[in-house]
C-alpha cells in the first residue's frame, strides 16, 4: 500500500466520523478537545518509537 493511499483512507476516515459525531452533537469545543487529544497521542506515539521503548508484554498481541 503506497503513502498516498494511506493517506486517502485517513482522509476518509476523519471526514467520515467527523461528519457522524456532528450528527449526534459534537460541538466545536468538543471536537477542539478531540483534536487536542489525537495530537498528544500522535506525539506520545512518534517519542515511544523514537527512543526505542519497549511495549509491555501485556499488550502485545
Amino acid at each position: 500500500m503506497t503513502c498516498e493511499a494511506i493517506f486517502q483512507i485517513w482522509d476518509y476516515c476523519i471526514h467520515s466520523h467527523t461528519a457522524s459525531a456532528r450528527a449526534k452533537g459534537m460541538t466545536d469545543a468538543e471536537y477542539l478537545e478531540m483534536l487536542a487529544i489525537i495530537g498528544m497521542a500522535a506525539e506520545t506515539n512518534r517519542l515511544v518509537t523514537a527512543l526505542g521503548t519497549p511495549v509491555d508484554a501485556a499488550y502485545k498481541v
